[in-house]
């Protein structure tokens, strides 16, 4: 092989890399190298012969994914940047653009951003005759934030405002309504936003079993960068899409979850083991990044967590000076 992977990763990372046949959680604790070992396992499916087209890597971002090809196509070569790489909004948009018919969309619909989507919560608002309440009922703005939570944690109305918006709790009827011709809305006049396209991809998932074995035939190698980030939608189209051959890598840290307010559901991680049956369990804990005394604090808070794989960090840094706790008076 042109690269020398053994040189290049320490054994954990390596064990990473070169594990591609079945599912495998690396929990990746802080500093450990987890970009690293993803580029060089996109450059490793490569470079033992699997087409860049049958490897899906999905991201949290568009620019994470641009830098890991681009790292990968300059260790090995071009071919890597021929993998599908992106995020999850961005990979279903593509596929739902060509298979938009099946969950009775056209394949030319519109994408509304934020600002958009606030303008159709609010026109459905002024249609239901709820357009001059008083009495703390939410803005256009808090309406979509509680209608968004409530798609992408899976969860109905009450639950939301329940948990996260008990303010506004006694307008639970009105907001359902909202919610109800806000989806009614947006059928009328063929826009998704952001979080339609996670449900009507999982929906054409689950729904066509023709169109998910064919994208699990096209995609034979899936990875999932920050997997204690994705949220249930997320997860369910991960396990849908590997469900023909069941070689999926997802990558995180149980102990940096902190996208909760945006509906991520840190359970995905915990429970990966017991979607994908058999699933191997990788720590990267050599850290790159800090001396051994801030990962020994590291190490205890982590300790405390009552959910949580075991790891312990550790650094082959010299040692340094011990971290300080600093009460400050303000900001």
């Amino acid at each position: 092989m042109k690269i020398d992977y053994k040189k290049e990763l320490n054994p954990a990372q390596l064990k990473a890399v070169e594990s591609t046949e079945g599912a495998y959680l690396v929990i990746a604790g802080a500093g450990s190298g987890k970009t690293r070992t993803l580029v060089y396992r996109v450059a490793y499916l490569v470079e033992k012969g699997v087409r860049p087209d049958h490897i899906l890597l999905l991201t949290f971002t568009r620019k994470a994914s641009e830098e890991m090809l681009r790292r990968a196509a300059k260790l090995l070569d071009d071919r890597c940047e021929r993998v599908a790489g992106g995020t999850f909004h961005s990979f279903a948009n593509m596929v739902l653009r060509k298979y938009a018919k099946l969950i009775d969309f056209p394949n030319n619909f519109t994408i509304t951003d934020e600002s958009d989507a606030e303008d159709a919560v609010n026109i459905v608002r002024e249609k239901l005759g709820l357009g001059h309440l008083e009495k703390r009922f939410p803005r256009k703005g808090a309406l979509l934030d509680v209608i968004s939570k409530s798609v992408n944690k899976s969860e109905d109305i009450g639950s939301v405002l329940a948990l996260e918006y008990p303010q506004f709790a006694e307008w639970e009827g009105e907001i359902k309504r909202i919610k109800d011709g806000y989806i009614k809305y947006k059928r009328e006049k063929s826009l998704m936003d952001y979080d339609d396209l996670l449900v009507f991809l999982k929906k054409l998932l689950h729904d066509h079993k023709d169109v998910r074995e064919k994208l699990s035939g096209q995609y034979k190698y899936i990875m999932v960068d920050e997997y204690q980030d994705t949220n249930k939608l997320q997860a369910e189209i991960v396990r849908l899409l590997a469900s023909g051959h069941g070689n999926v890598m997802v990558v995180g840290d149980d102990s940096q979850s902190i996208y909760s307010f945006r509906g991520a559901n840190f359970e995905n991680i915990i429970d990966f083991p017991k979607v994908f049956k058999g699933a191997k369990v990788i720590m990267l804990e050599e850290n790159y990044r800090s001396t051994q005394p801030i990962l020994d604090l590291t190490n205890e808070v982590i300790r405390n967590a009552e959910e949580k794989f075991e790891k312990t960090l550790f650094t082959k840094k010299g040692a340094g000076k011990a971290p300080v706790f600093v009460e400050a008076r303000d900001e």
